[in-house]
């Protein structure tokens, strides 16, 4: 059995063990607020690109031309994983890696390669034996948007050279505050976009200036930066509200911790009182035997 004095040592570990998480979630909490502002600002901007891209294919004659659209056979795919840099934010960085791995089972037969972005994502996969075409990591949790443009101008070179065919995402879609979906989406090749209908089924007539071509020559690098731009900023907006109730439930869990050990040391101290007691009074019926 542990010594009153332990037990004391033990009580303001877990207090000041207490203190920590609780300033964490704290901290976490915080940027959990601006992280969610900017996934609010970029939703409705990705929502306008896209039905941008949907009036365009309605007032479009022929087929749509640009590479970001083309559909080739698929020799060589591209799986961009993102994850956090830092750690202590429950579940958030396994599932994405178990996703992963999903993934990269169920397409081994062909030649893949991976992007990795938060240096949870390369500790986990430079032990492995995989394709690492790319890390980026020291986000410190904040969003770079330039360095956001500069992944997506690197994805999309590729694709349109021919170097890969296909590119996917794996990241965490932001719901709220305490829930997120591990998500995977085709970045590249875009999907053709629906041509919108009226209320009475009716095609919209639009017409462009100048022509379509030259349109999607311009939205298009803006859509893949968007994207990209969306993936990470709900990334970190999930990974913020992961942590922040991870270190919320070990505050609790030190509290409970605080209060059976406040409790068992109440326990033992009364015993010991006991004990004393016990051998004063022996000592005096001794004497008086």
């Amino acid at each position: 059995m542990a010594t009153l004095r332990e037990v004391k040592k033990r009580i303001r570990s877990v207090k000041s063990t207490k203190r920590i998480t609780k300033a964490m979630e704290m901290v976490a909490a915080a940027k959990l607020r601006r992280a969610q502002q900017r996934v609010e600002q970029a939703k409705p901007y990705a929502q306008k690109l896209d039905e941008m891209l949907s009036h365009l294919a309605a007032g479009s004659t022929g087929e749509i031309s640009h590479p970001y659209f083309e559909e080739r056979p698929i020799k060589k795919r591209t799986l961009v994983v993102i994850a956090s840099d830092r750690g202590l934010c429950g579940s958030f960085n396994s599932l994405v890696m178990r996703k992963a791995d999903a993934w990269l089972a169920e397409h081994r037969d062909t030649d893949n390669e991976l992007v990795l972005i938060g240096k949870r994502t390369n500790d986990y996969y430079r032990r492995r034996d995989k394709n690492i075409l790319a890390f980026y990591g020291d986000w410190g949790g904040v969003m770079d948007y330039g360095r956001a443009r500069e992944i997506a101008a690197m994805l999309t070179g590729r694709f349109v050279s021919g170097d890969t065919d296909e590119i996917t995402f794996i990241y965490t879609r932001f719901i709220n505050m305490v829930k997120y979906r591990i998500t995977m989406e085709k970045y590249l090749p875009v999907a053709r976009p629906e041509v919108s209908e009226d209320e009475h089924g009716a095609v919209s007539d639009y017409i462009f200036e100048p022509d379509s071509r030259h349109i999607y020559s311009a939205l298009m690098p803006s859509y893949a930066n968007t994207k990209m731009i969306t993936a990470l900023v709900e990334s970190l907006a999930s990974e913020h509200g992961s942590r922040m109730m991870a270190m919320g439930n070990a505050t609790n869990n030190a509290g409970e911790m605080v209060e059976n050990l406040t409790l068992d040391y109440n326990k033992a101290r009364q015993a010991q009182i006991t004990k004393e007691l016990l051998e004063v009074v022996s000592g005096a019926d001794a004497l008086k035997g």
